[in-house]
């Protein structure tokens, strides 16, 4: 159950090596969150991320998850629902993986591999959340999505339609968990400096992990539908997504 100040006190992090997820549960555990889940696909790394978090006085339990499979994924919420005791205040659901647009432009496979992750496995997982939450009458389910959701570039639409269908997805899931009391959010971050970006070309409003997770854990807070990280890329996406396609093109980042 949430605290008196309202902090989760029982977090799972879906995708736990997540670095952006990874800043946000570190603040969260340093405002008294006191339990904390990782499903990894890789245990060994996620007994990493899990020692950073016990050093902060979290709980922390490392389960197994394959996001290349979604028909784990009531297994995966099953044993995090389990590790947590039984209830869960948030699920912040971070699984993804960027590519590269060259590799995947004539790749079945890789591009099939990329929307089960980014798409399948988190639709699969909040299908499987459901009815957990609507049971426990209470819940705070946070979603990364991307500005690049809301308009592809040459040089990232695999990654981009990938995020518009979960960040769709969300969205219509929100609706029918709403009158539950259940709290949905979508966070959309910008360029954040990570692992997966390195390498890349950082455009305008780019920020590193401590940054992004400064501006979500602010969001996770209010009753906003979406998180902007930084704030300023809602009103420039607003006007982005008006930008002819001859244009778009053409723009740089």
């Amino acid at each position: 159950m949430r605290d008196a100040f309202g902090q989760p006190q029982s977090v799972m992090v879906l995708g736990g090596t997540s670095e952006i997820a990874l800043c946000v549960v570190s603040k969260l555990a340093m405002a008294r969150c006191k339990k904390v889940v990782l499903a990894v696909r890789n245990t060994q790394a996620g007994e990493e991320v899990a020692e950073t978090l016990r050093a902060l006085g979290a709980d922390v339990s490392v389960i197994a998850m394959e996001s290349t499979k979604p028909e784990t994924a009531a297994g995966t919420i099953a044993a995090g629902f389990e590790a947590a005791g039984g209830h869960l205040d948030l699920i912040v659901i971070a699984a993804a993986i960027l590519g590269e647009q060259d590799d995947l432009d004539d790749d079945p496979g890789a591009t099939a591999e990329l929307f089960t992750i980014n798409t399948t496995w988190p639709a699969a997982a909040m299908a499987a959340l459901r009815p957990r939450l609507i049971a426990q009458g209470s819940g705070h389910v946070a979603v990364f999505s991307s500005v690049a959701a809301l308009r592809p570039r040459r040089s990232l639409y695999t990654y981009s339609a990938s995020k518009a269908g979960l960040d769709t997805f969300t969205t219509g899931w929100a609706e029918s968990v709403r009158d539950a009391g259940i709290k949905v959010q979508i966070i959309r971050p910008g360029f954040v400096h990570s692992k997966m970006t390195t390498g890349k070309d950082a455009p305008p409003f780019s920020t590193d992990a401590d940054q992004a997770a400064e501006t979500i854990v602010a969001g996770l807070a209010s009753n906003s539908h979406v998180i902007w990280s930084p704030s300023i890329l809602q009103w420039v996406f607003m006007m982005l997504v008006h930008v002819p396609q001859a244009l778009w093109r053409k723009m740089p980042g």
